[in-house]
């Protein structure tokens, strides 16, 4: 009979777990993360495989290389998919919000059902190399929809490029540029299709904000696929020079596939070539065009 693992030794593994998975959520190497916290890579892989009895002042260091809530890192039970999102709002909500929530929650409230958000169109998600913004301009065209590829919207407003954006203020700026990139964008009330970038499914407001307020499709295809394309557009972003970056894609693939599997549809183009992926998306489309593009004078795809 194997004996159950001490609580100190499987709280470890867990915040080691953790660790790794916040990396991969936001596409960062063991070399990156490194670089950013002032701590060894053989330290932080120490921590990863359960094995570093880290401190809490490097527990922050690495969480704030990251842009993650150090409450994030810690082992816990979390009550629903949700309850990041929820947490942030609460961080932003005046004492007002905070008391209508609380209504809300206790069943004290009115009844008046909530506003819902503007349909804002469609939004394309996925790891690099998906063909988002290949097939989101062959879908607009289609569709007589613009295109919109959110990090040019960021770099255009900001007169960065988004790894001088990441250089200087680190994930966590970057996170709040892209966020108020998309505020900005939806503020326009016109339809588009969107293309958004791979990490947008690590903010959880502004992933739920891009889930309420978009059709959204979720491109997938095999690693293999995704490093192929990225290494074919000469990008290599955040994998350069990195040997294990197969391994990286992979990781990174594993720990978003929950979230990116939140989209309102799957798009699998593995083994496809342009036109022939560019259908699939047309086809997965129509089911939402014909309400929407009646309610806004559209016409449809189906045409």
């Amino acid at each position: 009979m194997t004996e159950n693992p001490d609580p100190e030794t499987g709280f470890l593994e867990q915040l080691g777990q953790r660790v790794r998975t916040m990396r991969a959520l936001r596409g960062m190497s063991r070399k990156v993360l490194a670089k950013v916290s002032g701590i060894s890579e053989r330290y932080i892989a120490q921590l990863e495989s359960g094995k570093g009895n880290v401190s809490i002042v490097l527990l922050r260091r690495v969480s704030n290389a990251m842009g993650a809530h150090l409450e994030d890192l810690i082992p816990s039970t979390e009550p629903a998919p949700d309850w990041p999102v929820i947490r942030d709002l609460l961080r932003r909500a005046s004492a007002h919000q905070i008391a209508q929530a609380k209504e809300a929650l206790t069943g004290e409230h009115n009844g008046a059902a909530p506003r819902g958000l503007s349909f804002a169109g469609i939004a394309l998600i996925g790891l690099r190399g998906a063909g988002k913004s290949t097939l989101g301009k062959m879908l607009a065209r289609k569709i007589g929809w613009s295109f919109v590829e959110l990090n040019k919207e960021i770099e255009a407003l900001n007169g960065l490029s988004v790894a001088e954006i990441i250089a200087l203020y680190g994930q966590e700026g970057f996170r709040r540029m892209e966020q108020a990139a998309l505020g900005q964008l939806l503020a326009r009330r016109e339809l588009m299709v969107l293309a958004t970038g791979g990490g947008i499914v690590s903010e959880p407001l502004t992933f739920d904000l891009i889930l309420s307020s978009f059709y959204t499709i979720w491109l997938k295809a095999e690693p293999e696929e995704h490093m192929a394309r990225v290494r074919g557009q000469g990008d290599l972003r955040p994998m350069a020079d990195d040997r294990a970056a197969m391994a990286e894609l992979r990781a990174i693939l594993l720990s978003r596939e929950p979230l990116y599997a939140r989209a309102s549809v799957t798009v699998d183009t593995a083994g496809l070539g342009i036109d022939e992926a560019a259908a699939r998306v047309i086809a997965a489309v129509k089911p939402v065009l014909p309400s929407e593009a009646q309610e806004f004078g559209l016409r449809s795809a189906a045409s």
